[in-house]
């Protein structure tokens, strides 16, 4: 049995330790698009702030960890995946036969339209490769330009923040900061939050054009000088090389509870999947590192025959903008009958939606006092009875609400 992994993120390094163990006499290959040690994006931010090293982002510290179990790691980038033939197809050339394949490249930078991303100057912020640039461009006193105001961008924030730059953000035509995972009033706490530390937020204006310099020249003929440019405007899934297989992508690639793609033999992990969703019949992209490892465990179980499935995912996101802190769980964008109860007052704010009797989501903001008991609810699909329109009248009541329904 040939096990083949593209992709060498937590998914792929979950998955490929998990099949040398279910699997002992198999093939285990992996296939990582950079050289180097396997690493972790989501620490990258904090290599900017200074607050790990770059053995920090390692997913293993040590060097010989792949190759004491028998994994291969092979450096190169899929060109082109033959499902009929069961091989794959790296850009040098090179041909890796597969009995079973999982798909685990996560995902890359989406560029705006502006014209000259290509200039001097201007970076995105996803390979280690990145960070060392941008460490080196932003010293104290240095002017950088920020695209973007997604969640990526508020981490990358954090960073360009310690390291002492003066920011300029580009929010865009609504201004909106965090849409995928804050409503508008949680959305604009953390803006005024931002402003209120010395970070100047553009918004009702887009970029149009890098000239130069480098500096950024806006729609409304404004002109940003700077020394450091970062693109931050979103991601897309690296599923280019699935093309012509057979396999269906949506927002990602979609994926059974054992992590099955549409094709037999083909499977998916992390942030290029779209796998089920904890509580209901859709399925997202579930691109949090927990998820991608649970993912990656559930594959290689099924690539190994083993009967896993994935429970669904719980989208829950935590962000740390310059201190202040913000969480949305579960379906915070509200369902069924559209039940709601909010509350706060300047940084701190609640934000409960219910389906029936139950809490399916929740926004915090400034407080997380209550996190870990509105997961549980979430979790736990727990009926409230008459604690509903309790929560109703008061949602700092959670904990009370908790302890009373799940007697």
């Amino acid at each position: 049995m040939q096990h083949v992994i593209i992709g060498a993120g937590p998914a792929g390094v979950t998955a490929a330790e998990h099949l040398r163990r279910l699997d002992p006499a198999a093939g285990v290959s992996m296939v990582a698009g950079e050289a180097g040690l396997p690493y972790a994006r989501m620490a990258i931010p904090y290599l900017l702030s200074g607050r790990i090293g770059e053995a920090g982002t390692m997913i293993r510290r040590d060097p010989g960890h792949y190759e004491e179990l028998g994994i291969r790691v092979l450096c190169g980038r899929a060109r082109k995946v033959d499902a009929a033939g069961h091989t794959v197809i790296l850009d040098d050339g090179r041909k890796l036969r597969y009995d079973r394949l999982l798909v685990a490249t996560g995902s890359s930078p989406s560029a705006p339209a502006v014209e000259g991303l290509d200039r001097p100057g201007v970076h995105t912020c996803w390979t280690l490769e990145d960070a060392r640039r941008i460490v080196a461009a932003a010293q104290t006193g240095s002017r950088v330009v920020l695209m973007g105001v997604g969640f990526v961008s508020c981490i990358i924030m954090q960073g360009l923040v310690a390291r002492g730059s003066g920011l300029t953000v580009i929010a865009g035509s609504s201004g909106r900061m965090v849409r995928s995972m804050m409503d508008e009033t949680a959305g604009g706490m953390i803006r005024r939050w931002c402003e209120a530390r010395g970070v100047r937020v553009l918004s009702g204006d887009r970029a149009v054009a890098v000239e130069d310099g480098p500096a950024v020249r806006m729609e409304s003929g404004e002109t940003l000088p700077c020394e450091l440019v970062v693109v931050a405007t979103g991601v897309k899934p690296n599923v280019e090389f699935l093309d012509g297989t057979g396999v269906t992508v949506e927002q990602g690639i979609l994926v059974d509870a054992r992590m099955r793609s549409t094709v037999p033999g083909i499977y998916a992990a992390g942030d290029c999947a779209q796998g089920p969703d904890f509580g209901s019949r859709s399925r997202s992209v579930h691109a949090i590192q927990p998820a991608a490892v649970e993912q990656g465990r559930v594959a290689a179980f099924n690539m190994a025959g083993r009967d896993l499935a994935y429970r669904g995912g719980i989208p829950m996101n935590v962000l740390d903008t310059l201190g202040l802190i913000a969480t949305s769980i579960g379906r915070w964008q509200g369902a069924g009958d559209g039940t709601w109860v909010e509350d706060g007052d300047a940084y701190r704010y609640m934000r409960l939606e219910f389906e029936d009797d139950r809490v399916i989501g929740a926004i915090n903001v400034g407080r997380t006092d209550h996190i870990g008991v509105i997961r549980g609810l979430i979790e736990g699909r727990v009926p409230l009875g008459v604690w509903k329109d309790r929560l109703r009248a008061d949602p700092n009541r959670v904990a009370e609400a908790y302890v009373a329904a799940t007697r």
